[in-house]
């Protein structure tokens, strides 16, 4: 059974929890093979309540010690565009759709996604555009990002923030 993972890391992002929890999401997921999401909703105020039937599970919970198990079973992230989360989520080869706050401002997490995005890592989209993102994607396309080059990330960081 093919699992997706939702993480929206240490902040509150309601409308990616709504847009994920949503039943034409879940639809969309069960559709694509997916019997499992896990949600970490963070500060989020209201949590959608966990179910498991037959065809589906959705587990939902809001912090954790360390998310690797998670990023590590999933077989999608679906992921707010932290820096860090992307970069672990990369690293451990796992397809991974970014779903930019458009609330941020002078919003770099845009240009984060956006850069790996042109460097075929990643996919992209909006919380009003997540459905249409899940169905339309091919995550056979996306290309390795190669870990273990810390120093390489961090001037990408500060070139794409504009540190440099």
């Amino acid at each position: 059974m093919k699992s997706a993972f939702v993480t929206v890391g240490t902040t509150s992002f309601e409308e990616l929890i709504a847009a994920a929890s949503a039943p034409e999401t879940l639809q969309a997921l069960r559709s694509l093979g997916y019997g499992r999401l896990v949600l970490q909703v963070g500060r989020a105020a209201a949590a959608p309540a966990p179910f498991r039937t037959a065809a589906f599970t959705l587990d939902v919970f809001r912090f954790k010690e360390s998310l690797a198990e998670d990023l590590e079973n999933a077989d999608l992230v679906i992921s707010h565009a932290g820096a860090g989360t992307c970069l672990e989520t990369l690293e451990k080869g796992k397809p991974l759709l970014v779903v930019v706050n458009e609330k941020l401002m002078n919003n770099h997490q845009l240009e984060l996604a956006r850069q790996l995005y042109r460097d075929g890592h990643l996919f992209y989209c909006t919380c009003s555009t997540l459905l249409e993102s899940l169905k339309s994607i091919d995550l056979s396309t996306l290309k390795p990002f190669s870990p273990g080059q810390p120093e390489k990330f961090a001037a990408f960081l500060d070139r794409v923030i504009g540190f440099e």
